[in-house]
């Protein structure tokens, strides 16, 4: 075959090859997504978040995960962090939250959501993020992994990082349903059926000991439950006697199943819909 050929082939090839994406404006937003196919990084306008004063029941993790993430805000070491537990007691709220309070006074500090589907892009998304005049929280919603489920490997990139090393300028908060990000039962069957127990799961459960902060969330009692909603009402202007307000609370989580942080703000939407009073 001619070299005129060849030449007409390879530029025929170069037409069809899709356009490489511009590099991400990180100035452009305070928040992304994370998108693959084709590799991009979403700008978010507006975060969907509360203020970090309206989450209650959750002092401890809250002062926890504050303090390292000013840390690492202000270009110090900071962990990785696991935060798990009950469900809706504001785990996903609290990363949102934090980054927002700390955003005031540190516009570099990003935060970018990565979904559970797309972590075997993830070392990409590190490559545009490593040599960037800011610093990301890369956050993780409701992860977990199941039987043969291979995504933990790719989320190693960032824990470990390989030979390059976690970015400096990265941290990653993951929040999920459970402590070893794994059902028990799959831990257990795999215990009772490999000829090495221990090593059959060492690789999946030690993938929550690779991150340093491990923050717990548990039920909210009734009086904790109660004072979110007094403290929505207050936020956002809603009137209502708090003998109402304890009553038809309770009658809401009754008719739920129940109490958590996620009842509480579906109780109080319910509310300020009927008193006439806008969230936005």
């Amino acid at each position: 075959m001619s070299k005129k050929i060849l030449g007409r082939i390879a530029n025929a090839l170069e037409r069809m090859a899709p356009e490489a994406a511009p590099p991400p404006d990180f100035a452009a937003a305070s928040a992304f997504v994370w998108q693959s196919d084709p590799d991009c990084l979403i700008p978010v306008p507006e975060v969907n978040r509360v203020d970090v004063s309206l989450l209650v029941g959750v002092d401890r993790s809250r002062d926890t995960l504050m303090a390292n993430t000013a840390q690492f805000a202000a270009g110090l070491p900071a962990n990785n962090a696991l935060l798990w537990g009950a469900r809706g007691m504001g785990k996903s709220s609290l990363v949102k939250a934090i980054h927002g309070s700390l955003h005031v006074d540190h516009p570099t500090l990003k935060i970018v959501e990565v979904q559970r589907e797309d972590l075997p892009s993830i070392g990409r998304c590190l490559s545009l993020l490593r040599n960037a005049d800011a610093r990301f929280i890369l956050f993780c919603d409701d992860l977990s992994f199941g039987h043969d489920d291979a995504h933990y490997k790719s989320l190693k990139a960032v824990l470990d990082g390989g030979i390059e090393g976690r970015p400096e300028n990265v941290v990653l908060y993951a929040t999920s349903n459970r402590r070893h990000l794994m059902p028990r039962d799959m831990i257990e069957n795999e215990r009772s059926t490999a000829i090495s127990p221990s090593e059959a799961v060492e690789e999946k459960v030690s993938l929550s000991d690779r991150f340093g902060l491990w923050l717990g969330f548990h039920p909210c009692d009734q009086d904790d439950y109660l004072a979110m909603i007094r403290g929505y009402c207050d936020a956002y202007g809603v009137t209502i006697g708090d003998a109402t307000l304890r009553a038809e609370a309770i009658e809401w989580q009754a008719t739920r199943g129940s109490r958590s942080g996620r009842v509480a703000w579906q109780y109080f939407t319910d509310l300020a819909g009927r008193k006439g009073v806008s969230l936005s």
